[in-house]
């Protein structure tokens, strides 16, 4: 997810342990992509079976934080792997 989060608290640590408690969640990742004045732009990566993505978004929301877009999804039994991009 392209994640919108103001620069003050929580620390995106913080934020990284509150989306490890959602339901179904195994893991998270979370990596800065820009600095500016007032705000963060993170790339938001959680992992799971199951995940309750509606909990996923009120912690979002509860830090002051915005879901820009959701880039990638996966579903069903089994992983389906994107196609490589060829220059």
């Amino acid at each position: 997810m392209d994640v919108l989060k103001p620069l003050k608290e929580p620390s995106i640590v913080d934020v990284a342990l509150e989306l490890s408690k959602v339901k179904g969640v195994e893991g998270v990742n979370i990596t800065v992509n820009e600095v500016d004045v007032e705000t963060l732009s993170l790339t938001v990566i959680v992992e799971g079976d199951d995940i309750d993505f509606e909990e996923v978004k009120r912690v979002l929301d509860g830090v002051g934080a915005a879901i820009h877009s959701i880039d990638q999804v996966v579903a069903g039994d089994r992983m389906v792997e994107a196609p490589c991009k060829t220059g």
